[in-house]
């Protein structure tokens, strides 16, 4: 490990964000601190504050870069594609299955700034993305798209949260395509 005097590394930024994650994966939200952060590191215990200022800064630039993450994913499903409502509703869960430390803090609205324009920024591109899906959609079956989008986010993101809390009987080896299974018989599917 490098000795902590000096504030120079490579790419400091991404080390701590990654330090973080691992420490939200194995610990929880809770057991962050820029001070321990720093020294797994290698850096001075304030080498991350002239990065993220505070830990909820730091909190801020992981659940931003997870929406962007997440709008990545979600936009990997073409327009037109058949059933597309439910392929986005397959990429979320499989994002969140796939990246549990961000999603565990990108949804926590108290852990963050809710005022940072680049996690606004990346909030609203995932929203974007979501609503093309509901627009995506027949007229007749989506009397009011609104409720529509807010039933197929609820549906994901709570198989999602249910999954990651081991809260779910197992059904199957892959949880997304068990997501998939249970969807074709929900009427959210019947709408895409």
């Amino acid at each position: 490990m490098a000795a902590p005097s000096s504030y120079h590394h490579g790419d400091l930024r991404r080390a701590v964000v990654s330090a973080a994650l691992e420490v939200i994966r194995s610990d929880g939200v809770a057991a962050i601190s820029l001070r321990d952060l720093a020294r797994r590191a290698g850096v001075s215990h304030a080498a991350p504050a002239h990065h993220f200022k505070d830990k909820t800064g730091l909190l801020t630039a992981i659940a931003t870069e997870g929406f962007e993450l997440l709008a990545a994913a979600l936009n990997a499903v073409p327009t037109g594609t058949a059933h597309r409502l439910r392929e986005m509703g397959s990429r979320y869960v499989g994002f969140a299955l796939g990246h549990p430390a961000h999603f565990e803090v990108m949804f926590r609205p108290h852990l963050l700034r809710g005022d940072d324009p680049d996690l606004a920024t990346a909030r609203e591109r995932v929203a974007r993305t979501l609503r093309s899906g509901i627009e995506d959609l027949p007229a007749a079956g989506r009397p009011d798209a609104r409720r529509t989008g807010l039933a197929a986010w609820s549906l994901a993101h709570g198989f999602a949260t249910l999954q990651l809390s081991g809260s779910l009987p197992v059904l199957d080896d892959d949880p997304v395509e068990t997501f998939r299974t249970l969807v074709d018989g929900h009427p959210v599917a019947d709408l895409g």
